[in-house]
């Protein structure tokens, strides 16, 4: 498996983003190409994180400039004890909905 991208989320794991993940964010969100950055930093400093379905976490970041508009990117992703990885991310102008998953980290203004 090629990793193409390594960060540190705000619990201190680090997050790798596989080639194999990134061409299905990629396929399912076409918009999401040449985002690789603004996946990162939603990770690394996110605006919150919310608690997912199934265990995952879904990181949350405010862009006020994206190649579509004003969006919130999210990146949907799993920690174990000393990794974790990319499942996928997209741009969304409805963070509440995420936001009422439930809070598990809100960055401090």
């Amino acid at each position: 498996m090629e990793i193409i991208a390594y960060v540190r989320s705000v619990n201190g794991v680090e997050i790798e983003v596989a080639a194999e993940r990134w061409a299905h964010v990629v396929e399912a969100h076409d918009y999401m190409s040449g985002n690789l950055d603004m996946v990162l930093e939603t990770v690394a400093e996110p605006d919150f994180v919310a608690r997912g379905r199934r265990g995952e976490l879904l990181a949350v970041r405010l862009f006020e400039k994206t190649n579509i508009s004003r969006k919130h990117c999210v990146v949907v992703y799993r920690e174990e004890e000393k990794r974790g990885f990319v499942i996928t991310a997209f741009m969304t102008s409805r963070a509440d909905k995420i936001r009422r998953r439930g809070i598990v980290w809100e960055r401090k203004n």
